[in-house]
């Protein structure tokens, strides 16, 4: 059940659940902002912690209501696309023989597809492609940070997700990525990777979590500020504000 909470001129969806921490989250477009917190979390303990959040949650909101965003792509002549962080112009061309294929160019990203392919399988040749693209560099990636982390990955998986950049499975040893990373400069794909396998030493956000990302990934507020402040896909992408 979703009772809210009014803090000045801020509404908060609130979630009692079961579960350890307290989570604070404001999502996009228009900076909703929800707080998950444990199922006998007291109301006047949460409004207080919100309360010193106050400030930090406005200027989110401001950044996401001017945060610039892609439209949702209609996969036709000149439309721009984005690839391992450059832009590209889209070149359709259709031709009865031959194979499916994309080439990649200086500036533009020729897809040949037979005569009336529609929208919808044009955004599954390039989703397709996406993911090989994902293939050819992520197992090197998982290499290098397994030897640095000293942990095992035993899978991982991509999926085109709303809500997270990455995820890990502590227990099945498996991560998750998502297929827009495709879309971003490599060493962003880099920094989730790590923050992705880190949770398989430390399963939640807590100071010792931070505490190995900032040995292994110095860098690391700079990789996610830049990340969220690239242009946003017409899905949502969530903000984890703080845990407790």
């Amino acid at each position: 059940m979703i009772q809210q909470l009014q803090l000045n001129d801020i509404c908060i969806d609130l979630q009692l659940k079961d579960v350890k921490h307290t989570y604070l989250k404001i999502y996009p477009p228009h900076g909703r902002v929800v707080i998950t917190a444990p199922k006998d979390s007291r109301l006047e303990v949460l409004r207080a912690y919100v309360a010193t959040k106050l400030d930090w949650i406005k200027s989110k909101q401001q950044q996401l209501q001017t945060q610039e965003r892609e439209t949702p792509r209609e996969f036709i002549n000149r439309e721009s696309h984005y690839l391992w962080g450059k832009r590209y112009l889209l070149d359709v061309q259709e031709h009865a023989k031959g194979a499916t294929e994309i080439i990649v160019g200086h500036s533009k990203i020729t897809l040949r597809v037979k005569p009336n392919t529609n929208q919808q399988s044009r955004a599954k040749i390039i989703h397709n492609w996406h993911k090989a693209l994902l293939h050819e560099v992520i197992p090197r990636l998982l290499a290098e940070w397994m030897t640095k982390l000293e942990v095992i990955v035993k899978g991982y998986f991509l999926r085109k997700m709303k809500t997270r950049w990455g995820s890990c499975n502590h227990q099945a040893q498996c991560i998750r990525l998502n297929t827009e990373l495709v879309k971003k400069p490599k060493y962003l794909l880099n920094y989730v990777i790590a923050h992705e396998m880190i949770h398989l030493i430390e399963p939640t956000h807590n100071k010792n979590f931070f505490k190995l990302l900032t040995t292994h990934y110095p860098n690391w507020q700079t990789a996610k500020a830049e990340l969220n402040q690239l242009p946003l896909v017409a899905e949502t992408w969530d903000y984890v504000v703080a845990q407790t």
